[in-house]
């Protein structure tokens, strides 16, 4: 394991059943290939018909997101979990965009966990050390394909470089690209009471392996 992961006491204390699922594999990345098209097209069917609109926000995974950024003073409905964003697109019948292999493997797992999920070009992380804090006002943050977001209260990861992940956007300097070759992959677990941890474990590297072709993989789950 390249990186260790540390978590603030900021969130350890308003967060006491968080835990961060980190993942980190060689990959292969490239188009969306059918298999994975057909894979989403069969969740997202199905979360159609599960879901209203009023309903998503109380799946449970989201709701402890939402929870945990009210806590840290974060309004959740100006600033949504990234699998919040996603399935209320997929519940109003707008559809998900292709991106690649890593991206929409990342929200296959996102909407099949509940939970939000951010996938790193390993090599684009600065330094040893993957911190789990709170945004700071003013600190600067580029979301991708967003521009600059107010990171203020939002529940952050930071490499040596800086924040470069929230549970709503990514960051642009940390994305990855069809050239990318190994990643980092995470999952903030809000409220580990509501979560198999085990099972979404095997979910997330199992995904990774099937779609990306994910090898020399290594899991932890790191808790306050």
């Amino acid at each position: 394991m390249e990186k260790r992961i540390e978590i603030e006491e900021v969130v350890a204390k308003g967060c006491p059943d968080y835990c961060i699922i980190y993942m980190e594999a060689d990959v292969e990345n490239g188009p969306v290939s059918d298999q994975l098209r057909t894979e989403m097209e069969r969740l997202t069917e199905s979360i159609a018909a599960l879901y209203a609109v009023e309903d998503v926000n109380k799946r449970a995974p989201i709701a402890a997101t939402r929870k945990a950024y009210k806590r840290f003073g974060k309004d959740p409905n100006r600033y949504r979990p990234s699998q919040e964003q996603l399935m209320r697109r997929v519940v109003r019948g707008l559809g998900l965009y292709n991106v690649n292999l890593l991206v929409d493997t990342g929200n296959l797992l996102s909407l099949s966990s509940g939970w939000s999920v951010g996938v790193f070009d390993r090599d684009r992380i600065e330094g040893e050390v993957i911190r789990v804090g709170v945004g700071a006002d003013g600190e600067p943050y580029e979301g991708i394909g967003r521009g600059p977001l107010n990171i203020a209260g939002l529940p952050v990861i930071r490499d040596a470089a800086g924040a470069f992940g929230t549970p709503t956007s990514d960051h642009e300097r940390t994305r990855t690209e069809l050239t990318t070759t190994r990643v980092s992959v995470t999952m903030h677990i809000f409220d580990s009471s509501v979560a198999d941890i085990p099972a979404t474990v095997a979910m997330l590297e199992d995904l990774f392996r099937r779609h990306c072709n994910a090898t020399e993989v290594q899991t932890i789950v790191v808790r306050p």
